[in-house]
């Protein structure tokens, strides 16, 4: 099983349990019980969720687990971690050959090869000394220090045996630690020199010694009783954490206080988690539980069973946490050696095979752009299915191979629907199925930082020459108008290339507001990023059809379904002319007089029909701006629903899109328009705000002002008008049944 080749304590710290539902906290329980660890490692695990955690709880669930009929097994422990973005350090399916090498990202140390560094006691023993020392480096003058004096012993192990005092101040105790003659019993209160004393790292609010009460999330513990202590010392410094103070514990360990200088309870968690996860890739075995930032650590100065508690040293390594983070990541990045031209002027590198020809190759990246209700997810299907067969797809020759579908949006039926509606509607036979996968991800989509490495994994060994990622607003991690974020956000589709070697594609709608004047690549919503990231993108933009060209296409769909009627039916060829069957009127007349009257009534039914499909036609310009083709011509198509079809007549070649008109022409156009014309195109555009205007979400009133480029009254009156629509707090939602309106 797959569980038994990864450490469950390990594959534990990748889960946050506050991201769990109260079932899978107890599956995890289970599971833990099942693979023989005991109820603590389940309730210290628990304790990281301190909004939900309650003592004792994990001790009364634990009684109950035992002799289930269908047992949870470590299994779930460790799927949990890889759906929280967790993936192993290595692939324990595949071997290694003798030219292979092992890297892990944040490993800059070989522990193998690093020798033990010994500790050596203070030559002159001063207890006071050594905890003045600690508290200077640690605390300002004005800060609440909490320590414990206090044990008792369970087992052979000297505990805590309370919370100790936590509202004396940094300042106060120097003071006094200065005139107490070396004794600091008269100071803290007598220890048992068995035990030792303890001391809390970070300051406190004198009010108590939970996390709650810490006032500045500065310091972290990093401890190993597991390791030799010159073993420890040595990596401690060869890591070069950022130590304000090493302290021996009297034992067999040494307690490092880190600087971890964390602006919230939240950053600490995350930048202990990445201290924590760096000591272990690095060697250091520390203890998992010393994560609190309450927590206690041995304070210098005492003795403990014989030996000294001392400090080892202070501000050792790095001087910041910035500084030592940076140093980290530095020593591990994987960016290629500088490499001269001339080796290789006359031995260039095969360029990647095209995936789709003139517009993109294999192993790069693709955007799609266009307005609301152009069909987008429909053309990327079409896609899906062109490679697949490999067929066209619109007027470009595709390679034909395998390929992933990612879908965020349509629950998995209507999905599944839409491939086998849309080959139909392609006129496709279905040869080449196997060469699409489709992952459905609506309602468990992770923000892609998160995605990348699980869809990495999962298509790791699919040999897929594309993958789909449709749409990518479910997804976006970031604000999308900042450039630094969305630059970071790009980089996750830069790791699925590189790693699988494949294309990604992906759809993105226009910015809020009016297209004209802006080029193809300023259209895509958010940073200029979006459209300057990937190796091609495609912009749709929708033409406006003049009233001849509509009459003209419904003419043609009338035209063509008496044609299919007549076929089916009768033997027509001598009666009509070429001209005959490119007018409605006299196939229609024709048709009337050569049909029964159940035949002329089925006929007209579906004229109605084609009319119907007719009127529905949109029509859209594709522009291109690549990076390793010329430009190629717009390519003009019609969207039939569900597919988009090249515009082989020629007749949308001349139509100029709508927001490039000058404004003299675009007034011109709009006073042709009756007044129910105006109205409906009113309703239309709104709905299409408020679907697209807050990304799915119901918007505000500025959200769909902005989206429209119109006044927020203005939205209110059109709200009134559509009728469909309430408006409350300032956010409008679609009606429900009672019919209520905006107070």
């Amino acid at each position: 099983m797959e569980h038994n080749q990864y450490d469950l304590l390990e594959v534990l710290e990748h889960i946050e349990p506050a991201e769990l539902d109260y079932q899978q906290w107890l599956n995890v329980g289970m599971a833990l019980e099942l693979e023989g660890y005991s109820v603590d490692t389940w309730e210290a695990w628990s304790r990281k969720d301190p909004g939900r955690y309650h003592p004792g709880e994990c001790r009364k669930k634990w009684t109950g687990f035992s002799g289930s009929g269908s047992p949870v097994t470590g299994g779930t422990i460790v799927q949990y971690a890889r759906e929280q973005g967790w993936t192993p350090p290595y692939d324990t399916g595949t071997a290694l050959g003798w030219d292979d090498s092992i890297s892990e990202e944040g490993v800059v140390i070989d522990r193998n090869w690093v020798e033990e560094k010994d500790v050596l006691e203070p030559s002159h023993w001063n207890p006071a000394g050594e905890l003045i020392r600690y508290l200077e480096v640690l605390f300002e003058a004005g800060e609440n220090v909490g320590y414990v004096v206090r044990s008792w012993q369970k087992e052979e192990k000297w505990l805590p045996a309370d919370k100790g005092a936590y509202d004396r101040t940094a300042g106060e105790l120097i003071e006094a630690l200065s005139a107490c003659g070396g004794d600091i019993g008269k100071v803290l209160g007598d220890y048992n020199g068995e035990a030792g004393a303890w001391i809390r790292f970070n300051p406190l609010d004198g009010k108590g010694v939970r996390n709650e009460n810490v006032t500045e999330y500065r310091y972290a513990l990093v401890e190993s009783d597991s390791m030799e202590i010159g073993k420890q010392h040595a990596l401690i410094r060869e890591l070069e954490l950022p130590v304000a103070c090493l302290v021996h514990s009297g034992k067999k360990s040494l307690h490092a206080i880190v600087r971890i200088d964390a602006a919230d309870y939240a950053e600490y968690r995350r930048r202990v988690d990445y201290l924590y996860d760096i000591c272990r890739k690095n060697g250091l075995e520390i203890d998992q539980q010393n994560r609190n930032p309450s927590r206690l650590s041995r304070m210098p100065g005492v003795m403990r069973g014989g030996q000294k508690q001392f400090l080892v040293d202070t501000n050792i390594g790095k001087e910041s946490w910035e500084e030592w983070k940076e140093w980290i990541e530095s020593v591990n990045d994987d960016l290629p050696d500088p490499e001269s031209l001339e080796q290789v002027w006359e031995d260039m590198p095969e360029l990647a095979p095209c995936l789709i020809e003139g517009v993109l190759r294999q192993g790069h990246k693709l955007l799609i752009a266009g307005p609301s209700k152009a069909g987008k997810s429909f053309l990327l299907i079409e896609m899906c299915i062109a490679i697949a067969e490999g067929r066209n797809w619109l007027s470009w020759p595709c390679a034909q191979g395998r390929i992933l579908y990612v879908n965020l949006e349509l629950d998995r039926a209507s999905c599944l629907h839409r491939f086998k509606d849309v080959y139909q509607a392609m006129g496709l036979r279905p040869e080449h199925l196997e060469n699409i996968d489709i992952w459905n991800l609506r309602g468990k989509s992770r923000p892609m930082d998160k995605l990348a490495p699980m869809l990495i994994r999962r298509a790791a060994k699919k040999n897929y020459i594309a993958v789909i990622i449709d749409p990518i607003y479910k997804v976006i991690t970031g604000d999308e108008n900042s450039a630094d974020q969305m630059a970071n956000f790009c980089n996750q589709f830069d790791k699925v290339c590189t790693e699988l070697k494949v294309a990604v594609i992906y759809c993105h709608h226009h910015s809020k507001g009016s297209q004209g004047g802006k080029k193809s690549m300023d259209r895509a919503s958010g940073s200029g990023v979006f459209a300057r990231d990937p190796d091609a993108m495609l912009d749709m933009i929708e033409l406006e059809l003049p009233e001849e060209t509509q009459k003209a296409e419904e003419n043609k769909a009338v035209c063509e379904a008496c044609k299919q009627y007549l076929n089916a039916h009768f033997k027509w060829e001598d009666d009509l002319s070429q001209d005959d069957l490119c007018s409605s009127y006299q196939m229609m007349n024709y048709c009337e007089n050569k049909l029964d009257k159940w035949q002329w009534m089925n006929l007209q039914h579906l004229v109605e029909e084609a009319k119907k499909r007719a009127r529905g036609l949109t029509a859209w310009r594709i522009e291109g701006t690549l990076r390793e083709f010329p430009k190629f011509s717009a390519v003009n198509a019609w969207f039939s629903y569900p597919v988009h079809q090249v515009d082989k007549s020629g007749v949308l070649g001349d139509i100029q899109p709508e927001a490039e008109l000058p404004p003299w022409k675009k007034g011109a156009v709009k006073n042709k328009q009756s007044a129910a014309e105006r109205k409906k195109e009113r309703k239309k555009s709104l709905e299409d705000a408020i679907e697209n205007g807050n990304f799915g979400k119901d918007p505000a009133v500025k959200d769909v002002a902005s989206y429209l480029g119109i006044a927020e009254r203005s939205v209110r009156d059109r709200v009134k008008e559509h009728g469909g629509y309430v408006i409350e707090d300032g956010v409008i939602h679609k009606k429900n049944g009672t019919g209520k309106t905006e107070t």
